[in-house]
């Protein structure tokens, strides 16, 4: 094979940022922390290795051709490189670079280019075409052809649950208890939350009213830009990042609380994101400061030291595990407070799951774009929570949700039950959370 390698890139069309590039010192520190690599075992399909890739397409060194572009598509952008890597390389910052160029300058296969322009971009951050293109797809799995469809496809439909739920949140919701009232907090909505995890959107606002918050919900808030800025569409994230912001100063909020993963590692870098633009940069910011993870204010209803467990009986002898979501152990670096919480209604019940923080294979769209190693990732996490013995699984994103509720049900396992942390603490937990 020949490629006809390009000229180095000129100081305008450069991508990258050359010290944060230059950051890597290459001591594969992060080769056991990378999925795709504990697959594969290929060097350039590892953090350090698709460093030197994309360090090589900038220089010209290397051709921007399917070949090149193939190690840096798998990549789930999980970014748990960033959380062992000794020098902090901004990996994840690296990666949405880089993907832009490609997006710019690459041509795709036209299924590829439906998935990522059409089904990723026109569907999903749109409520409404969502729920479109769920109808006919729910009707596919309910008469039972879809063997007959191409494996793409049923790849793509057996990700839909059984049952979905559109959530129809107030404007706004009061706190439970009035004179112990903590302040007020804006909820995000989100996309694929609030058309397929309707319930869990409500028992999300339950329990933070019953924490003593006043929950706002702006009803014309848009996708939050997490699918465009992990999908190399940095334009559109940030064109997203500025309305979500302004929807949300207008609420005078003294917290901005996300329950899905994914989303709220891009809420809290819009200050990142923004900042090369001068009018925004501050803003984004301001806003990225209020933004938590719904675990990180709901375990501020626990006291500190150890555990107290508060509802136990309601567990009987169902075993409990956790799953960390990638954009909350590795963008975020939580991975205590949704423990603390599962465990306080657990008790001795919860069981730590092998391999807790390897990614599911979801990666936001990954499983649609790159279902092979999507599988292969799966198989292993449902191997990993059987053996764990674990009756249910908890985690904190609907990706993970859907991932492995299908890997269950292709297992034949599908007894034990992925729940999102705010459907745990409300089935299994009562109050939980309820401050005393």
């Amino acid at each position: 094979m020949s490629f006809n390698f390009s000229l180095p890139a000129s100081p305008k069309s450069r991508f990258l940022d050359d010290q944060k590039a230059l950051s890597c010192i290459h001591c594969g520190l992060c080769l056991s922390s990378c999925p795709t690599y504990l697959v594969t075992g290929n060097e350039n399909d590892s953090p350090r290795g698709r460093i030197y890739l994309m360090r090589a397409l900038q220089d010209g060194r290397l051709p921007l051709h399917e070949d090149s572009v193939r190690h840096l598509d798998l990549c789930l952008g999980c970014r748990a490189c960033e959380a062992v890597c000794p020098s902090g390389v901004p990996y994840g910052e690296l990666l949405e670079h880089t993907r832009e160029h490609i997006e710019s300058h690459h041509s795709r296969s036209p299924w590829q280019t439906f998935l990522r322009r059409v089904a990723i971009e026109k569907i999903f951050p749109f409520p409404e075409r969502m729920e479109i293109a769920l109808a006919p797809a729910r009707a596919l799995k309910a008469l039972g052809v879809t063997a007959w469809l191409p494996r793409p496809v049923q790849e793509a439909l057996s990700l839909i649950p059984r049952e979905v739920s559109r959530a129809d949140l107030p404007t706004t919701s009061p706190a439970s208890h009035p004179p112990l009232a903590r302040g007020r907090v804006g909820f995000i909505n989100g996309c694929v939350m609030s058309v397929m995890f309707g319930q869990t959107h409500r028992n999300s606002v339950r329990l933070l009213n019953q924490l003593g918050y006043e929950v706002v919900t702006p009803p014309d808030q848009p996708c939050c830009g997490a699918l465009f800025a992990h999908g190399g569409n940095l334009t559109a994230a940030r064109d997203l990042a500025r309305k979500t912001i302004e929807i949300f100063e207008r609420q005078d909020c003294d917290l901005v609380v996300i329950n899905a993963a994914g989303c709220g590692s891009t809420l809290k870098e819009y200050g990142h994101l923004l900042s090369a633009d001068a009018a925004w940069a501050e803003r984004g910011r301001r806003f990225s400061a209020k933004v938590k993870d719904l675990s990180e204010v709901l375990v501020s209803g626990l006291p500190t030291g150890p555990v107290p467990v508060r509802n136990s009986e309601s567990i009987g002898a169902l075993r409990v595990t956790c799953h960390d979501a990638c954009h909350l152990a590795h963008a975020q670096r939580i991975t205590a407070p949704p423990r603390r919480l599962v465990q306080s209604v657990a008790g001795a019940n919860y069981v730590e799951l092998p391999e807790a923080d390897v990614c599911c294979g979801s990666a936001g769209s990954y499983n649609l774009t790159e279902p092979g190693m999507a599988g292969r990732l799966q198989d292993r996490k449902i191997q990993n929570i059987l053996n764990s013995k674990a009756d249910i699984v908890v985690t904190t994103n609907p990706g993970c949700l859907l991932q492995m509720q299908a890997g269950l049900a292709k297992a034949g396992a599908d007894r034990i039950r992925a729940l999102h942390l705010a459907d745990f603490l409300v089935e299994f937990g009562g109050a939980g959370c309820e401050s005393p």
